[in-house]
């Protein structure tokens, strides 16, 4: 007795398709084995150039400290130790280098800008260690203000993420790894979840999917990478306030004074020469209504250095507008 079953078929995918997207990118994608002394983990990369620049974030390698051990997977199966070039917790972002590997695959960039709800999406990367799982959806959201980490208590180690949002499962082990459209290009850097278990968006809890990934924007991530690969540090775009985090109205309000005592208003900073004071309540970001400190770090990081920013400030029930040219400071 002999069972029916179906002929052999082509093997070939259309280029738009899932399977098609998945052949093109997989040689591009690194699965990355983090060691330190005193935790480990496991993530995901992508190859940014010929040079053996890969892009990951910043929570991936941050477990191997100053002297532990990172191990690059490629496709092929072939390994390479890898050095960190430069990495950045506000962005989560980091850049590590590998060497003497040959025929290196670059993965293109796309632009985040083009990016529309309901467009479809394919996450590549390496959940709970499955490394080169493929998994597809849309973006589901965009301009999703996203805090994430803070483990080090001081605040010092918090990402601030104006992030695209997809319905894709992503899981543990698939932060770093790209977003990608349907040519192929990278629009994202995974770098969340939502989790059932506690709500956490952080990539390293170890709940499943719930169809609510978050990616770093990639125009966002390319300014970053390009200044840790050329500098070894991001610079990061402020208003020269500090915020009065414990807030619980609506809104972002500028503190009574900076953590070291000094004023809360930098004199001859952006929001000094703006007029800003302390006590105002920021309301909106370039026509935006924002409703926390963090949603107004998150909008001022979408921006670079040098940008012009609209601000609506309330002060004794009046609202005002104000234009500033945002300013730098060296991250972290």
């Amino acid at each position: 007795m002999e069972l029916p079953q179906a002929a052999e078929e082509p093997s070939g995918r259309a280029p738009d398709s899932v399977a098609g997207i998945a052949a093109r990118s997989l040689p591009s994608v690194v699965t990355l084995h983090v060691s330190g002394a005193a935790e480990s983990g496991t993530g995901t990369g992508f190859v940014l150039d010929d040079r053996g620049h890969i892009l990951t974030n910043n929570h991936v390698v941050e477990p191997a400290g100053a002297d532990g051990e990172i191990s690059v997977t490629f496709q092929s199966g072939d390994t390479a130790e890898a050095t960190v070039v430069g990495r950045d917790s506000g962005y989560d972002l980091a850049v590590v280098k590998v060497s003497g590997v040959g025929g290196l695959r670059p993965m293109p960039l796309g632009n985040s800008d083009n990016v529309r709800v309901g467009d479809p999406v394919v996450a590549i990367g390496a959940p709970f260690d499955l490394e080169g799982t493929v998994t597809s959806g849309i973006i589901s959201a965009k301009e999703r203000p996203i805090t994430s980490g803070g483990g080090s208590g001081d605040g010092s180690d918090l990402s601030y993420v104006d992030a695209l949002q997809t319905d894709a499962p992503i899981n543990p082990g698939n932060s770093g790894g790209p977003l990608l459209d349907s040519r192929a290009r990278v629009i994202g850097i995974n770098s969340a979840i939502r989790s059932a278990d506690d709500g956490a968006g952080s990539g390293s809890g170890q709940a499943g999917s719930i169809g609510l990934g978050f990616a770093i924007p990639v125009n966002q991530a390319k300014r970053v990478a390009e200044e840790l690969i050329n500098t070894g540090r991001a610079t990061h775009p402020v208003i020269g306030v500090t915020l009065d985090m414990g807030y619980a109205g609506d809104g972002a309000r500028v503190g009574a004074k900076a953590g070291d005592g000094g004023p809360a208003v930098t004199e001859g900073g952006p929001g000094d020469r703006a007029g800003i004071r302390a006590g105002d309540v920021i309301t909106e970001v370039d026509g935006r209504r924002i409703h926390s400190g963090d949603e107004l770090i998150v909008k001022t990081r979408a921006h670079r250095p040098g940008d012009r920013l609209e601000l609506t400030v309330k002060r004794d029930g009046r609202e005002k507008n104000v234009s500033l040219v945002l300013g730098s400071s060296d991250g972290g």
